[in-house]
């Protein structure tokens, strides 16, 4: 997903992917569909379709659903209450209705840190149920289910070189073009100015690598005199749905302290 909401090229060639792929089953599940399916066949093929049918009529559906919401989330607003999200490297959150998304270690640990008890149940990732249950796993099963009010917070444990991989993934991946003449912006360079403007109802950002190709996009695209964006300080102005903040911080910032703003 590109940070400026650029869309992939498709090749209309190209044969049709699954949306996504099965999962095991565990093994008691497994028998009991099995079982069930069997059943079904015996009593006729067609409702045997026919539930085959809606179950895929389902999948679809919240395939649906999960689109809108990362589509929302990719403009800078909450899938939830519709508000302002804070984005940052590993975490989108929602300080209006408490709606949050936030990545995992993919080779750290999990510490669920018991009630008097200083010895955490320590494994390889943690679910907090909507019980307030939590379910530890390890060697992929569950290896304890702690009760909400059993523990007092959960620990994620990243590993130094997971999280500077990680930034240095996103750093490289962060590099776009001039928004005028096409070529790659360099923060560091004399003349970098990045700005966000909004022609339709929606703020997107634009990235330039010198002062001149700035000037040339600010004739050619004016901005509304209601709005004036290109002056306007981004904090203080509510016209626009925006997907970038002041306060944001990180990578999707991009070089924000090598913002100017002409006066």
């Amino acid at each position: 997903m590109s940070l400026f909401g650029h869309k992939p090229k498709v090749d209309p060639n190209e044969p049709d992917v699954p949306l996504a792929a099965g999962i095991n089953l565990p093994e008691d599940q497994r028998t009991q569909l099995a079982h069930e399916v069997s059943l079904l066949e015996q009593r006729g093929g067609a409702r045997s379709s026919k539930l085959q049918a809606d179950a895929e009529k389902a999948v679809l559906s919240a395939v649906a659903d999960s689109v809108k919401k990362l589509r929302v989330v990719e403009l800078g607003r909450c899938p939830a209450c519709g508000a302002h999200i804070y984005q940052h490297l590993g975490a989108n959150i929602c300080d209006a209705c408490g709606w949050h998304q936030y990545d995992l270690p993919k080779r750290g640990s999990v510490r669920v840190h018991i009630k008097g008890d200083e010895t955490p149940v320590e494994g390889e990732r943690a679910y907090v149920l909507k019980s307030g249950d939590c379910l530890v796993i390890r060697r992929g099963v569950v290896q304890a289910q702690i009760p909400h009010d059993a523990y007092t917070w959960v620990e994620y444990l990243w590993p130094e070189d997971e999280l500077e991989q990680r930034q240095k993934e996103v750093g490289q991946g962060a590099t776009v073009p001039c928004g005028w003449c096409g070529k790659a912006t360099n923060p560091t360079q004399d003349g970098f100015h990045l700005v966000h403007i909004a022609f339709g109802s929606s703020q997107d950002r634009y990235c330039f690598c010198s002062d001149d190709c700035y000037e040339a996009f600010r004739k050619m695209y004016p901005s509304r005199v209601h709005r004036n964006c290109y002056e306007r300080d981004c904090a203080t102005c509510n016209l626009c749905l925006k997907r970038y903040d002041d306060d944001a911080t990180e990578m999707r910032l991009l070089a924000k302290d090598y913002l100017r703003v002409k006066k």
